[in-house]
């Protein structure tokens, strides 16, 4: 018994439907901007008309639903996250700000001794 994974290739309709699928999502965002005269509302409803029909017709293909699928795991993953407190994230804050001011200063410092030595001592130009 073989245990490779089988790949399937992707049938040049399901192509079709997902070059489809990406033009009406970009005519949805074209008709939020191209709707600017017009209420928000109906603007919004253009952008989640386009997208939400994108979805569909990617759903139909097997590419898609696998891009969905991966989304939704994606999304799922997201939420196991563990998010530091509001203290922790300052002490973290605090930290890197600390690390790049004493960087900023040990880079300037580097950098006046080295121009002291080239101009001052090696070469004797005087600013």
């Amino acid at each position: 018994m073989s245990n490779q994974s089988v790949q399937t290739v992707s049938t040049s309709n399901d192509k079709i439907k997902v070059a489809l699928a990406i033009v009406v999502a970009i005519a949805g965002v074209i008709g939020f901007y191209y709707l600017s005269d017009k209420p928000a509302l109906v603007r919004a409803g253009a952008l989640v008309a386009g997208l939400a029909f994108a979805v569909l017709i990617l759903w139909t293909s097997s590419t898609g639903r696998e891009f969905l699928n991966f989304a939704k795991e994606a999304v799922r993953e997201t939420k196991k996250v563990v998010w530091p407190t509001r203290r922790e994230a300052t002490q973290i804050t605090g930290i890197v700000f600390a690390f790049v001011l004493v960087m900023a200063v040990f880079l300037w410092g580097t950098d006046k001794t080295l121009e002291f030595l080239l101009y001052d001592v090696i070469l004797g130009i005087r600013k």
